[in-house]
C-alpha cells in the first residue's frame, strides 16, 4: 500500500501512525487534524524516531483536507472522546457532525480509498459513513472487535496464568456494554478456553471485557485508552496492506448474515486488501443469539437518533 491517511492526530491517531510507520506498512502516512500544528507536530515527532526504529516511511501532517489525495486507506479517529461516566452513545450527536464533514472530504479527495472508522459510537457511525459514501459495504468498516478481543485475551491471561501469545479470544456485537464475549469460541493454543476457566472466571472476564475502555478511563481520568486502540488499528492495517485475509472481528455491514440487514455491528470477517471480503457466521447457541440480538437492538436504538 502506498498511502494511508489518519484523520485525527490525538493520542490514538498519533500512536497508530507511529506503529504503521515503524512497521513500514506503507510508503507514506499522512496525519490530518483541524488543530493548527497538531498533525504537523505529531508527524515530525514520529519522523524523528525513524533513525532509531529503522523505518523509511514518510510521515507528514497538516490541516488541509487535500492531503488526503491518492490515499489507499483513510482511518478516522477524530471526534470528541467520552469522559468518565459517559457511554459511547453519549458522544453520538457531536461526533456525527464531525463525521459528516470528514466523509465529504474523503469523497472529494480520496474517492477510491477504503474507509476505517474508529470514532465512537463506532457501530452507529460506521453505518452512517457507509450510507453517506454510497460505497459498497466491504469498503467501509469499523474497528472495535479487534480491540475488544485484545482486552479479553489480557484478562484471560491474568485469570489462567498462561502466555497471552497462546490466547485467541472472540467478541461479537456492538462496541459497548452489550457486546458479547464468546468464551465458547476462544482458545488457548487450540484448546477451548472453557477447559481452564470456571463460571466465576468467565463472568469476571466477560464483565471486564464489556467495560474494558471504561476501566482505563476511570483510572486515568483525563485520558481514554490509546495504546491498545492504536495496536488494534495497526493489526487491521497489516491485514489489509499485506492481504493476509485474516479472520478478525470488525464492524461490518450485514446483508442477511446472522438474520440481520441494514445494520453495522461487530462480527468476525475476512479482512484483506479489498477490505471486508466476507462476513463469517458463527453457529450461535440460544444464549449467544439472545445477547447478540440485545446488542443489535441497542445499535438500532441509536440509529433512530441520527
Amino acid at each position: 500500500m502506498n498511502k494511508i491517511s489518519i484523520i485525527g492526530a490525538g493520542r490514538v491517531g498519533e500512536t497508530a501512525a507511529h506503529t504503521i510507520a515503524q512497521q513500514e506498512m506503507c510508503s507514506e502516512v499522512v496525519l490530518l487534524d483541524i488543530r493548527e500544528g497538531a498533525a504537523a507536530g505529531a508527524a515530525l515527532d514520529v519522523s524523528q524516531s525513524a533513525s532509531y526504529f529503522g523505518f523509511d516511511t514518510r510521515v507528514t501532517g497538516g490541516t488541509d483536507p487535500a492531503l488526503l489525495k491518492d490515499s489507499n486507506l483513510v482511518i478516522i479517529t477524530a471526534g470528541s472522546p467520552r469522559k468518565p461516566g459517559m457511554s459511547r452513545s453519549d458522544v453520538l450527536d457531536i461526533n456525527r457532525a464531525v463525521i459528516d464533514t470528514l466523509i465529504d472530504e474523503v469523497l472529494e479527495h480520496a474517492p477510491d480509498a477504503l474507509l476505517l472508522l474508529v470514532t465512537n459510537p463506532v457501530d452507529v457511525l460506521t453505518w452512517h459513513a457507509w450510507k453517506r459514501t454510497g460505497w459498497e459495504r466491504g469498503r467501509v468498516f469499523g474497528q472495535a472487535g479487534v480491540l475488544d478481543v485484545s482486552r479479553m485475551a489480557c484478562f484471560m491471561a491474568e485469570e489462567t496464568g498462561f502466555s497471552i501469545k497462546d490466547i485467541h479470544a472472540m467478541v461479537i456485537g456492538g462496541h459497548g456494554d452489550s457486546m458479547v464475549p464468546m468464551t465458547r469460541f476462544s482458545t488457548i493454543n487450540g484448546v477451548p478456553a472453557t477447559t481452564f476457566l470456571d463460571q466465576g472466571a468467565i463472568a469476571r472476564i466477560n464483565k471486564r471485557t464489556q467495560h474494558g475502555g471504561a476501566e482505563v478511563l476511570a483510572l486515568r481520568q483525563t485520558s481514554s485508552a490509546y495504546n491498545a486502540p492504536a495496536a488494534a488499528i495497526a493489526t487491521m492495517v497489516d491485514a489489509i496492506c499485506n492481504d493476509r485475509r485474516r479472520i478478525l472481528p470488525c464492524v461490518c455491514n450485514l446483508d442477511g448474515e446472522y438474520g440481520q440487514t441494514d445494520i453495522t455491528v461487530g462480527v468476525p470477517a475476512i479482512l484483506g486488501r479489498n477490505g471486508i471480503e466476507q462476513v463469517v457466521e458463527l453457529p450461535l447457541d440460544e444464549a449467544e443469539r439472545t445477547g447478540f440480538q440485545a446488542s443489535i437492538d441497542s445499535i438500532r436504538t441509536d440509529l433512530k437518533h441520527l
